[in-house]
This record gives C-alpha cells, structure tokens and sequence, in this order.
C-alpha cells in the first residue's frame, strides 16, 4: 500500500515527529470538547503511531560523528563500490535503476515516472553550478519527472539556489547514508 504523496499522513511521515505529536494534541483537544475521553485518544492514535515511527527513524539516523564518519566511509569507497550502493539502495526502496552516461549516472523508473541521478561528484569536497546546469538540461532531454543529484561534501551557494529554483533533489548526510546502508 502506497500513501499519496500529498496525503496528511505522507507528510507527517516525513515531517519531524514532535509535528504528528502536535497534531495529535490538537486533535485531542478539538474531539475531547465534543466526545467522551476515551474517544478522543482513539481519534488521534494514528498521529500518536506516526509520531513514534518518525522518532524512531531518527534515533537511528547517524548524526554528528557518526554521520561524519559514515560520510568519510563513502568518500574512501572506489567508484565501482559506492555506484553498485547506490544502485542497490535504490532497487531495494522500488526503482529499476540503468547506468547512464554523461550529465547522470543512473536513470530510475518506478510506475512509469523516470528520474535521473547524478553521483559521479559524491567525493568532491565543493560543488558548483555546472554539474546541476548539466543535470537538468540531461532531465528536460530525457523527459525525466525528477533530477536527483549526490554529494557527500559541500555545495556552494549559487549550487543551492539553483537546486532550490529547478527542484533538484539533493541526496545527502544522512539521506545518503540511509539509502546505502546495507
């Protein structure tokens, strides 16, 4: 079963966890003016669950120096290593993944919707605009629905914004080391 992506419930999975328990407060709140006390904790049980899920996944996310390290790990792997993780990662959240060539390295698919990711720059310490610039001319070609590009290091600012203005997705920290765990 698949939430839509601009369910309630889709987003407070991947909003921090105190939001779902804030929500489920309020909820609390409203039906306890209108029902008996039992009621009202039974109507937000489904924010309290995805509130403990959501802080569940946080505890385990790597963070300080655990993150850095987990990143140094990722750095120190050859390309063959870190680009099979990453293929591997992503087969095992749904995507059928191709090796590409060029501005990106792989080319997912899932439910017919295809994106584009680039990873070759994952150890370079500061990314620019070109790779991005690169990457998005590479998606409007190929008709791709999202770009998705890969660091392990830092992107400069004229980086972010344009990631920010043309929706480029950015995986890294503890989103990439969560893809690639094993």
């Amino acid at each position: 079963m698949k939430l839509p992506q601009n369910s309630l419930f889709a987003m407070l999975l991947r909003a921090r966890w105190w939001v779902s328990a804030l929500v489920a407060l309020g909820v609390f709140a409203l039906t306890r003016l209108i029902l008996p006390e039992g009621f009202a904790l039974f109507a937000t049980l489904p924010f309290i669950v995805i509130a403990v899920v959501v802080a569940w996944k946080e505890v385990r996310q790597p963070r300080g120096a655990r993150l850095e390290a987990a990143l140094e790990r990722l750095r120190a792997m050859s390309w063959d290593e870190f680009a099979a993780g990453v293929e591997q990662g992503y087969r095992r959240v749904g995507y059928s993944v191709t090796r590409t060539e060029g501005a990106a390295d792989f080319e997912l698919e899932k439910d017919s919707r295809v994106s584009l990711v680039s990873a070759r720059r994952w150890k370079a310490a500061r990314t620019g605009v070109e790779p991005l610039k690169d990457l998005v001319t590479a998606g409007e070609r190929r008709g791709a629905v999202e770009c998705v590009i890969v660091v392990t290091g830092e992107l400069s600012e004229q980086a972010r914004k344009l990631a920010g203005d043309k929706q480029i997705k950015l995986l890294e920290g503890a989103g990439l080391t969560a893809l690639l765990k094993r």
